[in-house]
Formats: structure tokens, sequence, C-alpha cells
């Protein structure tokens, strides 16, 4: 976490936004020593699953519930 002055974050934007980027908090404090910003990365959002989205992906054949061959013998 860095902690940068308003006037070092103005000469120095490029560099802390690459910072930010890269997964670091950066606070910038304005000229009364108080916390006016904090550059942290964009985090996306997942997208939100729908119902019925994969309707047609799954086959099931016919004979699904049919006893198996292999268990003849114990029915």
């Amino acid at each position: 976490m860095q902690k940068v002055s308003l006037e070092e974050a103005k000469i120095r934007l490029p560099e802390l936004i690459k910072s930010a980027i890269s997964g670091e908090e950066i606070y910038i404090i304005s000229n009364d020593d108080q916390l006016s910003i904090k550059l942290v990365p964009h985090k996306k959002k997942k997208p939100k699953r729908r119902f019925g989205s994969a309707k047609g992906s799954i086959i099931i054949p016919d004979d699904f519930d049919e006893p198996l061959e292999d268990f003849k013998d114990y029915m």
C-alpha cells in the first residue's frame, strides 16, 4: 500500500495506475492530510447464471432406466 500526496500523484499518475492494475492499493492524500482517493484494480463481475442456459446440451437415451446387462443375474 502506497500513500502519496495529491501533488505527487499528478506527476506520477501513469505509474500509479500501472501499480493499481497489478493489484496494489494506492491512497492519494489531499493537502490537509486526509484520504481523498483510493486506487484499486477493477474486478470484472461474473456473468449471472441464467435458468435454462444448458438446454439441449444433455441428452438422456430412451433406455436410461432399463436394467443393465451385467445385473440380469441379480433380478
